[in-house]
């Protein structure tokens, strides 16, 4: 059965596609080449590197996909594109040539809101040292992240949070100005063209 996900891409460091941007265009056409649908696509934006003073400044964007995979097979997927430009899993939050996050299914709760709800409100102090063993959906840090939600709401301003009841338009509105104001359109970057709806 093809389902549809909201997946997030980032990219501070370039690959052997060439500089971040072009990593990522690079990467949405390697997951169209996997079978991977692309529906909609975000534009580029430089935002700040996070954390701040971690490595160079980012390019991210938002994906809205289709395919007929599991979440946990769509994650796959996505590590294997990374590994294919070049990621290395050295540090949590470290600079990275590709990363490619799996953002949410539709208003799936994974695994359950029980557990979603604690690595959603883990202290910052241990984000940074705990990752959880299981795919946790909604993604639990995408409330807080302008690098995130910005691109997000190009594509799916209109999706809700299922936890928090709040779409992606008031939860980028929930920020603080100044992580709104860091978000920077880029020039259009030539991609590969969505597919057509069925």
């Amino acid at each position: 059965m093809v389902q549809e996900f909201l997946i997030a891409l980032g990219s501070n460091l370039g690959s052997s596609a060439g500089g971040p941007s072009a990593t990522l265009a690079a990467a949405l056409a390697a997951l169209t080449a996997q079978g991977v649908g692309l529906r909609r696509v975000s534009r580029f934006f430089a935002t700040p590197c996070f954390p701040a003073g971690a490595g160079p400044d980012y390019v991210n964007a938002c994906a809205l996909v289709r395919a007929p995979l599991s979440p946990d097979a769509l994650l796959l997927k996505l590590h294997a594109v990374e590994q294919a430009f070049d990621r290395e899993r050295i540090q949590r939050w470290g600079s990275r040539t590709l990363d490619l996050d799996l953002l949410a299914m539709a208003d799936r709760v994974l695994p359950d809101a029980e557990t979603q709800t604690v690595w959603r409100t883990l202290p910052p102090e241990d984000q940074t040292r705990a990752s959880p063993e299981t795919l946790i959906l909604p993604h639990p840090r995408i409330q807080d992240r302008a690098f995130v939600l910005g691109p997000l709401a190009d594509i799916a301003a209109g999706w809700t949070h299922p936890l928090l009841c709040r779409n992606v338009a008031q939860l980028l509105a929930d920020l603080p100005p100044g992580d709104r104001a860091a978000l920077q359109p880029l020039p259009a970057m030539p991609l590969v063209k969505p597919e057509q709806p069925r």
